[in-house]
């Protein structure tokens, strides 16, 4: 079946809630018109409110860029999947590979959140990627595995057609090394494979898988034509309204 093409926008730590206003008002002036793409973005927690009321009536719909998975307590700068409800989120990514590298993120941590983001009825971005010395060492698939094992752990067919799954070669990211669509396909086939041993080939040919390795304007087109890249989880690129909105339109099938 066709899978609609995802294209969300991480902002990282960037954009005070007066430029996320700023940005989603001129991003959603250019994309208006298009309807075969789903168009996120994720601001920080501050500029949630800001993004999502400047999103309002448009195409543009709006993330967050973690969750934890307790519904409240003495958790200091956490926010929970009913606040991020509250405040008008509908998708969340969780388990970036910044949150692994910096904030001891592990895959449990990731089977957590999920659980919690799908209760509250928001939209799961789980993303997974191996580093550089794994991927030299030949252990992509090994990693790749180990996440998906770990982080969907107790998770039904039924909700994995409402996730989306990020596939982040850690590697390919800001360390000049790049990977080919051709690269890129060979390891989203084996992570579509894997799902399918998961939870069954008819859902795994559901299940949006994107590609967040420095994915811009230039070759977001070559990356979409690729028969298992349903869009990509974009970082820089997606910090300017023309840039994303140019990734954006190359990323029509």
């Amino acid at each position: 079946m066709a899978r609609k093409v995802i294209i969300a926008g991480n902002w990282k730590m960037n954009k005070t809630a007066t430029e996320a206003k700023v940005l989603v008002e001129e991003l959603k002036a250019k994309v208006k018109d298009i309807t075969s793409v789903e168009i996120v973005v994720c601001p920080p927690f501050t500029s949630i409110d800001a993004a999502v009321k400047a999103a309002a009536g448009s195409n543009v719909k709006v993330g967050a860029q973690n969750i934890h998975w307790a519904e409240n307590g003495a958790f200091t700068g956490e926010i929970s999947a009913q606040m991020l409800k509250d405040a008008g989120v509908e998708y969340v990514i969780i388990g970036h590979s910044e949150r692994r590298q910096y904030f001891g993120e592990t895959d449990e941590t990731v089977n957590k959140r999920l659980k919690a983001a799908l209760a509250a009825g928001l939209k799961p971005i789980v993303c997974i990627g191996e580093l550089l010395d794994e991927r030299e060492g030949g252990h992509t698939q090994k990693v790749l595995f180990t996440q998906l094992e770990g982080g969907l752990s107790g998770i039904t067919g039924e909700q994995m057609e409402g996730i989306v799954i990020a596939y982040e070669p850690v590697w390919a990211i800001g360390t000049g090394k790049t990977a080919t669509p051709e690269m890129a396909e060979e390891t989203h086939c084996y992570i579509r494979q894997q799902l399918g041993d998961m939870f069954g080939q008819e859902v795994a040919g559901k299940i949006r898988i994107q590609y967040g390795g420095s994915m811009k304007a230039d070759n977001a087109a070559s990356l979409v034509a690729q028969k298992n890249i349903d869009g990509g989880l974009i970082g820089g690129a997606s910090l300017k309204a023309d840039s994303f909105a140019d990734l954006i339109r190359n990323s029509i099938k």
